[in-house]
């Protein structure tokens, strides 16, 4: 008897043995990883587009966009180390390195006196492929997250220094915001540090297109920047440029060389757009940010096993809304579609009129509707109608903007608008049945799509600091 009790023991062993290493095996380890961040992307700015695609369309309801439509969802808070509401580099640096931060940090922690390594700089230190790409300067906060290490955002030179400096394989977008310094009396040119390091410079479309396998580090910029060094609004048009989507294609192309990769791709300009209550720019913004998802989908669908796509924000941003007061429970959000250019065009539009006035306010305000009336179809009984009450509105602004106040309109605190455009901006939301309550970010849970292989631990209520965590052990990267 003590013979088969210790023969049935033995067999228990091995079974519960072979078992653990079956677990073990069948444990999913990712060779491929996509982290999407739409900048100021909130639940609210995902269902704008969802709605806007349906009812162009003439459908009912929401038309999934392609990481909508990922079997995971979650939800992560956003609060920085030292404010409930954060920042784009607070924010960053907590999904880049998986530890809070104080307001304005780049991967530092909270006193600014010690990096903190991020998981691009843990991808590549464990033999993997890396390349950031972002809509906005590459020096923005939320890229320079995973490349550099300072305390300020605010400082454009040192963190190119630390992109010129780098590992990294691929920077795609947009260019630098200070990319010359004058520095104990010397000339300092990022571009400069960085092909000594070793990068290509592409910043043609030629250049850009001939970019090939085996090419080395690389940084590639839009031929064409707007104002910030940022690629255009996509309701301005991109011409000439590589699209996100381009640049998410080119950094797949680069970095496929059989031993894995990360990729962070950030579609840094929805967040502008908020900032100014732009909700049509807003639009076009999260539909290119989503096109680029639509990229690494592709890529996905031939490698599943392998592949881990997360799409989430770092906060969202000018609290947006479906609905509002005035218009009850009335949408249109198809009136997005009259709206030709973005808020920074129109600006430009704005000061070039002041520098046209004739003196005739009469005869000035209807010039200016009229351009109302071509860039937004305000005006127009079969666009956006308006009452008799709202032109008196328009006018009253009209002539404090044109004749009295030349300041930027003093209750937005973010940037600089001009206040006929915000006006214009904020009855475009206010017919289409959007709403706002402000210029700055707001603090609310942002959604976590994911898709891939140990997908399922993003189906939760996270901090932000969980991802990049959760990613690091489902890559099985070193410390």
């Amino acid at each position: 008897m003590k013979k088969y009790t210790y023969l049935f023991l033995i067999f228990a062993f091995g079974l519960l043995t072979f078992q653990s290493c079956e677990t073990k095996t069948a444990e999913p380890q990712v060779k491929y990883t996509f982290l999407f961040i739409g900048d100021g992307m909130g639940i609210a700015q995902v269902n704008t587009a969802e709605a806007y695609m349906a009812a162009m369309e003439n459908k009912p309801g929401f038309k999934p966009l392609t990481f909508s439509g990922f079997p995971v969802l979650g939800w992560a808070s956003t609060y920085a180390n030292n404010r409930f509401i954060t920042g784009s580099a607070a924010a960053g640096t907590a999904l880049a390195t998986g530890f809070k931060t104080n307001i304005g940090r780049i991967s530092m922690n909270p006193d600014g006196t010690m990096p903190m390594t991020t998981i691009a700089e843990k991808s590549k230190s464990s033999g993997l492929k890396t390349g950031i790409i972002t809509s906005v300067s590459i020096d923005h906060a939320t890229p320079a997250a995973f490349y550099a290490h300072q305390k300020s955002r605010n400082q454009y030179f040192e963190i190119g220094l630390d992109l010129a400096a780098s590992d990294m394989d691929y920077f795609g977008g947009g260019g630098f915001k200070k990319p010359v310094s004058v520095v104990a009396g010397d000339t300092i040119n990022v571009f400069e540090k960085a092909r000594q390091n070793g990068f290509t410079i592409a910043n043609t479309l030629e250049s850009f297109n001939a970019l090939k396998p085996g090419v080395g580090k690389v940084i590639a910029i839009a031929p064409r920047l707007a104002d910030g060094a940022a690629l255009p609004y996509m309701i301005d048009g991109n011409e000439g440029n590589p699209s996100l989507a381009d640049f998410t294609r080119k950094a797949i192309e680069l970095l496929s060389d059989g031993s894995g990769f990360f990729i962070m791709v950030e579609g840094g300009k929805i967040d502008w757009a908020c900032h100014g209550n732009d909700a049509a720019s807003s639009l076009h913004e999260t539909l290119a940010f989503d096109e680029a998802v639509a990229v690494a989908l592709e890529f996905y669908n031939q490698h599943p096993d392998e592949t881990l796509i997360v799409v989430t924000a770092d906060h969202e941003t000018g609290g947006l809304a479906l609905g509002n007061a005035p218009m009850k429970y009335e949408t249109d959000i198809t009136l997005l579609e009259h709206q030709k250019l973005s808020s920074e065009v129109f600006n430009e539009l704005v000061s070039d009129f002041r520098n046209t006035l004739t003196g005739d306010k009469e005869s000035d305000f209807t010039r200016m509707m009229q351009l109302a009336n071509d860039n937004f179809g305000i005006g127009d009984s079969n666009r956006i109608a308006i009452t008799d009450k709202e032109l008196l509105h328009f006018k009253s602004v009209f002539n404090e903007s044109m004749y009295g106040q030349t300041e930027a309109n003093p209750d937005v605190t973010y940037g600089e608008y001009e206040p006929l455009t915000g006006l214009f901006l904020r009855l475009v939301s206010q017919k289409s049945g959007l709403g706002w309550t402000s210029y700055s970010h707001t603090g609310i849970n942002v959604p976590v799509y994911a898709i891939g292989p140990g997908a399922e631990v993003f189906a939760v209520v996270m901090d932000n600091t969980d991802i990049p965590k959760n990613i690091q052990k489902l890559m099985h990267l070193k410390e």
